[in-house]
């Protein structure tokens, strides 16, 4: 056996994996750094919750990078049974072996004295069928079994039935699988185990009992300014500083999927190769399909934008901050996005256009969502051309 293997214990401390983590482009706080440490020296698995997109699968990744194991992955979903987490037996050299058997059969029985014998002689090239030479392992066999070193990411754990879940015990437990046609395979060098969850369901107290617990969430600010940095977008740092501003905001908005860091990062990409250096309302809305993937949640972001590029913006008096329909006092801009003066003319094409049943109730999702902007399925450059119009910079 090679003596090139990975140290199974491959930081000293916890301020190296902050250090390594950090060459590697992984920005790691002190508390995860932390529990990066634990799990390697106490050869505990971690299980990571949190929401999507913040850095859960790609913890997984670098710690593989880093320590220079190789990287075991188990994709958990809806139905998946043990032969795709564990091991299968590989049906058709069982069968190609079959057939040998068959051509051969007179070779293995010819001298035997009985009939009990040739039983017995045939039974014992049966048993050969379920040996190690037929057995083919999958990501949790693999890991254990595998002569090097390995890191093994359950992604999504959460996604799995509880029956894939209890399969999981005895593997996050004692680093073993049990096969019961051969015995129990146990790891030399126990694998560096990372599940990931985004909260879907609850998982069973078995379960977390036997990890190590973190639940990572949008990080600050600061951090996740210096993420992007450690990225190398080629966005100017001025405006970096102001498209995390803005995603923070973004995701405290009622979305059905908030920003993630890695859409954050796309995001500044994108505007770095459209050659932007300073961020403006109008280059925002034409590029932030990027971050927001839902009709509803991009019609939302584009009313909100202007205010968010520049929360000291002084907004004409007529336009209230949120209105529904029908509340019988003038509003500043009607439903289509325009502007108008302040006249009675104007106010009374307003009241007119706000009256209960101008939108269907779901146009925009919910009841009572309030008024939004026509954004059907041509809504990049209409919704883009409205509040441009509604909202001159």
């Amino acid at each position: 056996m090679s003596t090139a293997f990975p140290d199974p214990a491959p930081f000293g401390s916890i301020d190296e994996v902050v250090d390594r983590f950090a060459g590697a482009g992984y920005i790691a706080g002190r508390r995860l750094a932390t529990t990066v440490y634990l799990m390697c020296t106490l050869d505990k698995p971690v299980l990571l919750e949190g929401p999507a997109g913040v850095g859960k699968t790609e913890l997984a990744k670098t710690l593989a990078e880093v320590t220079g194991r190789r990287l075991l992955r188990l994709q958990c979903y809806e139905g998946q049974d043990e032969t795709k987490a564990l091991y299968e037996w590989d049906y058709g050299k069982q069968l190609l072996y079959i057939q040998m058997l068959r051509e051969k059969i007179g070779d293995v029985i010819a001298d035997a004295p009985d009939l009990a014998s040739a039983v017995e002689r045939i039974d014992a090239q049966d048993s050969v069928f379920f040996s190690d030479h037929f057995l083919a392992p999958r990501p949790l066999l693999d890991a254990v079994r595998g002569e090097e070193p390995a890191v093994l990411l359950i992604d999504e754990v959460d996604r799995a039935d509880e029956a894939l879940e209890a399969v999981l015990l005895e593997c996050l437990a004692e680093y073993q699988v049990s096969v019961p046609e051969i015995g129990t395979y146990t790891a030399k060098v126990p694998p560096l185990v990372v599940l990931t969850s985004n909260n879907t369901r609850d998982l069973s107290a078995a379960l977390k009992r036997r990890c190590l617990h973190l639940f990572l969430d949008y990080p600050d600010a600061g951090r996740e300014l210096e993420i992007l940095r450690s990225k190398k977008t080629g966005l100017s740092d001025a405006a970096a500083h102001t498209l995390v501003d803005v995603v923070r905001k973004l995701r405290e908005l009622r979305l059905r999927k908030s920003p993630s860091i890695s859409e954050t990062v796309d995001w500044a990409r994108t505007l770095a190769v459209l050659g932007v250096e300073e961020l403006s309302p109008e280059i925002l809305a034409e590029t932030a399909n990027v971050v927001l993937k839902y009709e509803r949640d991009l019609g939302r972001a584009l009313r909100v934008l202007p205010d968010l590029i520049d929360p000291n913006r002084e907004l004409p008096a007529e336009l209230p901050h949120s209105h529904g329909h029908g509340h019988g006092h003038g509003h500043g801009h009607d439903h289509d996005g325009h502007a108008h003066h302040e006249d009675d003319g104007g106010r009374a094409a307003r009241q007119a256009k706000d009256l209960p049943g101008r939108h269907d109730e779901n146009y925009y999702g919910a009841p009572g969502s309030g008024p939004a902007q026509r954004t059907g399925s041509g809504q990049g450059s209409r919704a883009f051309e409205a509040f441009t119009r509604r909202r001159p910079v």
